[in-house]
């Protein structure tokens, strides 16, 4: 599927643009680029470890122009969802993520949200969660993630965690980041934007790709990051597109706009 007349662009964040507190090498740019054109750019991001504000920061530090407002979280999504519900989670998160939940209260809880937390995902707190969700309160996963990429390697996401509570409890989580159809189309709703006319850039094949296309997105998946030999046969239909990295797809984009142009 061309990316010819797409009014909107939706980027990934970690292994797309970034690595921890490395740029993907000419990404800084490329994005100056991208907005230099007419199209509208927001970053929608899994990244569960920090707050947005805390991840603005680092998005700010290492050069990328990024404003709060143009970001939308896995997190705000489980925030709202909380929120909705009137629930009072158990919160496995990153305490750098705490603060967005800082409205929230977790005083007796009544439901289980699990994000990215390395240091709370051993026995006892895991336990702890697993009582909760036998005695009937929902379980809510920021995302489902299997591994993301870190500067000594792949590591495990929640995925895998989020696996193992469902698999003791025989429940089933409520997924509310990517790759879930909802959040895709709650990212561009004030964007005048239909799915049809946004592009999907990332590294996560299924994730950021299989899950836009089946938002009706076109999607373009990136050789780094996540990103393994192969991946591009790992869903159907295949990536609308695969670039070798963000500043490639940049290209792919703005080289389609120019040809609508002439």
């Amino acid at each position: 599927m061309s990316t010819r007349g797409a009014k909107c662009v939706l980027i990934d964040l970690s292994g797309t643009l970034h690595i921890e507190d490395e740029e993907v090498p000419g990404s800084v740019e490329a994005l100056k680029r991208l907005r230099e054109s007419d199209l509208k750019v927001r970053f929608v991001t899994n990244t569960t470890k920090e707050s947005k504000r805390v991840l603005l920061q680092r998005l700010n530090q290492i050069g990328f122009d990024v404003a709060l407002d143009d970001v939308f979280t896995s997190l705000t999504a489980a925030h709202d969802a909380v929120r909705e519900k009137k629930l009072r989670p158990m919160l496995l998160l990153d305490d750098r993520a705490m603060e967005d939940f800082d409205d929230i209260d977790t005083e007796d809880p009544n439901a289980v949200v699990v994000g990215l937390a390395p240091d709370k995902f051993h026995y006892d707190v895991l336990n702890s969660a697993f009582r909760l969700l036998l005695n009937g309160c929902p379980l809510i996963a920021v995302h489902k993630g299997r591994y993301y990429r870190r500067k000594d390697g792949l590591a495990l996401g929640p995925g895998p965690f989020v696996a193992g509570l469902e698999y003791a409890t025989g429940t089933t989580a409520e997924v509310v980041g990517k790759p879930e159809t909802r959040f895709f189309l709650s990212a561009i709703r004030d964007m005048d934007c239909q799915p049809g006319q946004c592009v999907m850039i990332g590294d996560d094949v299924r994730d950021d790709v299989g899950g836009s296309q089946t938002a009706g997105m076109i999607g373009i998946l990136v050789k780094t990051g996540k990103y393994q030999d192969g991946d591009e046969g790992k869903i159907s239909p295949p990536p609308s597109h695969v670039a070798s990295d963000f500043p490639h797809a940049v290209d792919i984009i703005l080289g389609s706009q120019q040809q609508c142009s002439s």
